[in-house]
């Protein structure tokens, strides 16, 4: 028993009766088909074991951490909701009304629609508290009668097939689909046959078959596969074995790879909505989904056999992996759940980190080791917020993960070293040892940024070139305490922008604007890379062109023809590091160190270098005019997003940054970022004149030349000719020379309208040891000349060439 005072028969009054309403009486629940059988029925009832093992967790002990304190928590929560519960017209708790007096498809209606799917999810984690071992209310009676009680109120007010749906479509075919089934399973002994009938006639009627039936609009990717899922465990609540067949099958065209709109690409980007990268946001969906629903069917009658399922399974290590970086998901692909209050980059992760490893148990032997091994050095190099200290963590993702952690066959693997580009969602990554970073950009096939429901309403720069970057033991908190409503959203890491005021929401809701430019995206060997973005501002008549090389310890990083005529100044932002709410790391610059104070700026005429104690060194070749600022900034995440809490939030920020002036014309800038370096050995780079050749930096050209590591790379925006590489339209091309006499040689068309193209490279060549089919012809001697066939076809792929010189 529990101290709560709710009443069953308070709450029936308050439903207005004493059975449930029309819709779960009169209901014969029957199988969909007569020829139903004990061994269906015996199936079904192995279906429900299983998903209920995926929802609740197996093979932990209650009595021991993480798992006694999660357990705890879980019905703490549940106490505080069963003992809050007030059942009404219109809501089952105070402040949760789901009864719309407008009932249409604005935001006030979308509001409404979401709690109703939160007051199903309430009922979800008390269901859980129910059924879990060491929750305090484990088996308990009068919250098994809450929750049915409560179950029948929402059916009987508004989820119920007489209601036509308002708000987020989302709200009714996924979210309380979802949550009504897993209660369903959850509480199968527990729930009369006519109710789950009523439940599930419900579900049809928000969730029809018809949801599945074409692979289109919003029934795609990640939704895709959350209708599906809802549809399979209505199948198996019903026992109708058609709906979970339809569903199983309807799940197969998420698998094979696109060439455009949503879904994942074979260079291992995700696209949801159009235009925006997501894969961790709704790519983490995806693949929890996908990971679920493969371990629930497997062995069953609906086992998903189709081949292209190893497609699926392949995108954790060339989607997933590049961007988690020791235990966080970078932001740059979490569009607008990185203003929502109470998550963060790590807390994104925890969850994928435990859906990899369920993955993994569908995987071929060599796959689960490798993706156990990668998810051990994970939660263990997290130093910041380590998966298995999150009290929000479920019982499943828990003991999953506490599973890797115990299992002293896996040894952790360390971050790889590899450069990845995403030419099909205008990303880039770079892994290191000791760090990592990656580069945001935007172009007329990806969103400057995604605004909608409110949410991310300042993100509109976040596709200009954001340098986002973390180091092994430092820096991986730069993003997770309280950064977004805080930073100034004009002065985002690596990003050039006009200090022209844009509006929230900037583009209108869901409208995803994308500049005009084609020219984005790069080239790279797998080690190295060279990126470049010809940056329009959104809202704005800023124009620049901007590249980044990436290389051993640091990042090049090149802009030219920085022009605007919006009558504002346009900043280049060379850092903008996050210090909490009292951090105050020491900022040196040429050797001298610069005050502490907040509110403190500066501006040095001819830097050479500069150094943020504890974090990087920053080198401006040939000098530049840097500007620097400390501050404490004050925001609310209602700021950013209209679900936040407005309360008031400050943060410290120091930044470093290059002002181009009002209205500038032909503007540029030229710095490099050594993560982790010290102030000694910042000032070594800055002394060492011969280390780096600056090629070009023009709006024509961008390119660098490190002879240390054999490395040449132009981005060439126009045809021309940069020291030995000559190139006869738009490309990019990337040169690494090996100590073994071998040459590589990258090419790409970002811009993706090359219809021919001609790449020289002034350098004897004896022969050409490999190449791929674009290249039409490729002739050696004192120099290389390959010529490309049509690479409009590649979409901005990097063609390698491998060849001996001499």
């Amino acid at each position: 028993m529990t101290g709560s005072t709710w009443h069953r028969r308070a709450f029936l009054q308050a439903a207005g009766g004493t059975a449930p309403a029309t819709g779960l009486t009169g209901v014969t629940f029957r199988p969909a088909f007569a020829s139903e059988t004990a061994d269906s029925a015996e199936e079904f009832a192995v279906l429900r074991g299983k998903w209920r093992d995926l929802v609740l967790g197996t093979g932990f002990s209650p009595t021991a951490e993480p798992f006694k304190t999660l357990l705890a928590d879980l019905g703490n929560t549940a106490r505080g909701y069963l003992s809050t519960m007030a059942p009404a017209s219109g809501s089952l708790w105070p402040g949760m009304v789901w009864a719309d007096p407008e009932p249409d498809l604005d935001a006030e209606s979308y509001a409404f629609s979401g709690r109703m799917n939160d007051s199903y999810n309430r009922l979800s984690v008390m269901a859980q508290a129910y059924c879990q071992p060491g929750t305090g209310l484990t088996g308990d009676a009068v919250l098994l009668e809450a929750i049915i009680a409560g179950l029948d109120h929402i059916h009987t007010d508004v989820y119920n097939e007489s209601t036509t749906r308002y708000g987020n479509w989302w709200n009714w075919q996924i979210g309380s689909a979802q949550a009504l089934m897993d209660i369903c399973v959850l509480l199968h002994d527990q729930l009369s046959e006519d109710r789950m009938a009523g439940y599930c006639t419900a579900v049809d009627h928000f969730l029809p078959d018809s949801a599945v039936a074409e692979y289109t609009g919003t029934s795609t990717g990640a939704n895709r596969v959350d209708l599906c899922r809802g549809i399979i465990l209505r199948g198996i609540v019903g026992q109708t074995p058609d709906k979970v067949a339809l569903a199983a099958r309807a799940l197969t065209p998420v698998f094979p790879y696109v060439t455009a709109g949503d879904g994942f690409y074979s260079d291992g980007s995700f696209i949801q909505h159009r235009n925006v990268p997501y894969i961790g946001g709704y790519g983490s969906v995806l693949h929890d989904g996908v990971g679920r629903l493969l371990a629930l069917l497997r062995g069953s009658t609906w086992e998903l056999n189709d081949p292209s399922t190893q497609l699926f399974l392949d995108t954790v290590e060339t989607a997933v992996a590049p961007f988690i970086y020791n235990g966080l998901m970078m932001d740059n692909v979490s569009s607008r759940g990185i203003s929502r209050q109470g998550g963060s980059d790590h807390l994104r992760a925890h969850g994928l980190l435990a859906t990899l490893v369920l993955i993994g148990q569908g995987a071929s032997p060599e796959e689960n080791a490798r993706w156990r091994a990668m998810v051990k050095g994970w939660l263990r190099r997290d130093y910041h917020f380590p998966a298995l200290t999150n009290p929000g963590l479920s019982l499943i993702r828990a003991s999953l993960l506490q599973g890797v952690q115990d299992d002293t066959s896996v040894k952790a693997a360390p971050e790889p070293v590899e450069h990845r580009l995403f030419h099909n969602m205008d990303r880039a990554t770079h892994r290191r040892r000791t760090w990592a970073a990656s580069v945001s950009m935007a172009s007329n096939r990806i969103a400057h940024y995604e605004f909608g429901n409110g949410e991310h309403a300042r993100g509109y720069h976040t596709g200009a070139g954001w340098l986002s970057w973390w180091g092994s033991d430092f820096g991986l908190e730069q993003y997770s305490d309280a950064y977004w409503p805080t930073v100034d959203p004009y002065r985002l890491p690596g990003i050039t922008a006009s200090r022209k005021p844009l509006a929230d929401g900037e583009g209108g809701n869901w409208g995803q604007p994308m500049p005009d430019s084609a020219w984005v995206g790069g080239t790279t060997d797998g080690e190295f890379g060279a990126t470049g973005q010809h940056l329009k501002g959104i809202s704005s008549t800023m124009n620049a062109k901007k590249s980044w090389f990436w290389l051993d310890d640091s990042i090049v990083c090149l802009g030219a023809g920085v022009t605007s005529t919006d009558g504002y100044p346009v900043e280049t932002t060379i850092d903008n590091r996050h210090l909490g709410t009292s951090g105050a790391p020491a900022l040196t610059v040429d050797g001298k160190s610069q005050p502490t104070a907040q509110g403190w700026t500066g501006t040095f005429d001819d830097a050479e270098w500069a150094h943020i104690e504890g974090q990087a060194g920053y080198v401006f070749p040939g000098g530049a005019k840097v500007g620097a600022v400390r501050e404490e900034r004050t925001g609310a995440w209602r700021d950013i997003n209209t679900g936040g809490s407005p309360d008031p939030i400050t943060r410290r920020y120091l930044t470093l940054f290059t002002d181009h002036g009002t209205d500038p014309v032909d503007g540029g800038y030229a710095y490099i970022l050594l993560p982790g370096a010290g102030a000694k050995s910042t000032a070594q780079r800055a002394c060492d004149k011969g280390w780096l050749r600056i090629l070009a930096n023009t709006g024509d050209q961008q390119g660098v030349r490190v002879p240390r590591l054999g490395f040449t790379a132009v981005n060439f925006w126009s045809a021309g000719t940069v020291d030995r590489l000559t190139a006869s339209a738009p490309a990019s091309v990337l040169v690494r020379e090996n100590r073994d006499g071998t040459a590589v040689i990258v090419v790409s068309d970002p811009a993706r309208r090359a219809t021919s193209l001609d790449v020289t490279w002034n350098r004897r060549v004896s022969r050409v040891l490999s190449k791929p089919a674009t290249v039409a012809s490729a002739t050696t001697g004192s120099s290389l000349r390959l010529t490309f066939s049509d690479l409009t076809g590649a979409a901005g792929a990097p063609q390698k060439i491998t060849v001996r010189l001499g």
